[in-house]
């Protein structure tokens, strides 16, 4: 049984291991105060055109999420997230075990827009409420879309007139930075307060990178990732895995990849006329599949079961990644021409 599961079943990119094997016997400082991570918060900062942007380094999204989510906002703010939004599906309530609320929107093809952000704000009207603060979007989003650079304007834009911060989730980075009509690195710094650049999913074995550009944000942030157990003491395996990753463009080589195989899959449902279900170019494909064909995928593949549509039709999500093998995806490709 091959896996379609996610985009971390294996370890990491080959030359993410190989720099990790030969840096193995060097001896560093801990905390993330190493030479490799200095390198790899270099490469971060020129990339995003911002040298004042601060970097930190720290092991997972969720982790990500609750730590920054929780170092922003006072005891009485909340945070703004589409209803499929990570934060408010898949972390087990973190972010409400921080002591903050998520305010949910109903999505667009997975997306926040500025009227849903806008509808939550004018109903939450006084000191009786808790109060909208942040905004938190995910680039791609859960459901394989992404937004585009005029998107993304917009909504910095209505965030920073009406005194929000605007946070993006970006564990899948990569495989939005190579679509044409997406904000690059240098737009996403402009067009929030903080971000990161994601590694698990990736080609990292582990680890995402944090950006925080709003300045007013940065102050005293290692307390908070201290006392919430966020700081690796061997901090230099983080660094020595984003600069691989970001030295010489490697992230987005892995986010062209793995979004070509998916893109192949997804023509091949829609040449044999099955739903496919949010429609991107990114590497995660959704599909409303009929049981029956289903039980032919998985002779041979594993993929994700998201919930049933009606009577006899399941929605089921393919993911692919660096490490997708191409004989793999002919197979699954001529298996549902098959169907």
């Amino acid at each position: 049984m091959y896996s379609f599961l996610n985009d971390y079943s294996e370890g990491a990119h080959p030359k993410v291991l190989k720099a990790l094997i030969e840096t193995n016997d060097e001896q560093s400082v801990g905390y993330g105060m190493d030479d490799y991570c200095q390198k790899a918060k270099a490469v971060i900062q020129e990339r995003i055109n911002n040298q004042n942007a601060d970097v930190h380094f720290l092991v997972g999204g969720t982790q990500v999420n609750l730590t920054f989510i929780s170092y922003v906002l006072k005891d009485y703010q909340a945070v703004i997230a589409t209803d499929e939004g990570h934060i408010h599906v898949h972390e087990a309530g973190s972010i409400e075990g921080t002591g903050h609320k998520v305010l949910v929107a109903p999505h667009h093809f997975g997306k926040l827009t500025v009227e849903n952000i806008e509808k939550i704000v004018k109903s939450h009207t006084d000191e009786h409420m808790v109060q909208p603060k942040m905004v938190y979007i995910s680039q791609t989003t859960e459901l394989g879309t992404y937004y585009t650079k005029d998107e993304l304007e917009k909504i910095y834009a209505y965030t920073k007139k009406n005194g929000l911060y605007l946070f993006m989730d970006g564990a899948r980075l990569g495989s939005a930075l190579v679509q044409n009509d997406a904000p690059s690195l240098v737009d996403i710094a402009k067009n929030t307060d903080a971000f990161y650049i994601g590694g698990t999913k990736m080609g990292a074995l582990f680890g995402e990178a944090l950006v925080i550009v709003n300045p007013l944000l940065q102050s005293d942030f290692r307390y908070q990732m201290k006392q919430k157990g966020s700081i690796l003491a061997k901090g230099r395996l983080l660094g020595v895995q984003f600069y691989t990753l970001l030295k010489n463009r490697l992230y987005e080589e892995i986010g062209e990849y793995e979004n070509q195989l998916a893109i192949s899959i997804r023509k091949a449902f829609e040449e044999k006329n099955f739903n496919v279900f949010c429609p991107s170019s990114t590497n995660q494909v959704f599909v409303d599949i009929s049981k029956e064909a289903l039980n032919e995928i998985e002779k041979e593949f594993m993929v994700t079961h998201i919930k049933e549509i009606k009577d006899n039709v399941i929605r089921i999500r393919i993911v692919t990644s660096w490490a997708t093998s191409q004989e793999q995806v002919r197979k699954l490709v001529h298996l549902i021409h098959q169907l």
